[in-house]
């Protein structure tokens, strides 16, 4: 039998053990890149600009693992060491 692949696949479901409006109406797990991370959602309503008066999702991504989200690092830009010679500068009108 085939192994499902759950790879950037997740899922939501109603939170039955929501206590206080700070929590989520729904929760759940997702997989991204291969990294389980825990999936929460809070049913909101737009209060101005093209939202408003719609409902919609806000979401919340926490890693499983308890360690910081898994984020790009960037990369360190290196500093510009250009030399110049006296020869690469123009003359300079005035």
């Amino acid at each position: 039998m085939k192994q499902y692949d759950n790879t950037n696949r997740g899922l939501l479901a109603k939170n039955d053990r929501k206590q206080s409006e700070q929590h989520p109406e729904y929760t759940g797990s997702i997989n991204i890149n291969g990294v389980e991370y825990w999936l929460s959602a809070w049913v909101k309503v737009g209060k101005s600009g093209r939202l408003e008066g719609q409902k919609y999702f806000s979401l919340s991504v926490k890693a499983k693992d308890g360690l910081p989200e898994s984020r790009p690092v960037p990369k360190q830009q290196q500093p510009v060491t250009e030399t110049f010679s006296d020869d690469d500068i123009g003359a300079i009108p005035f």
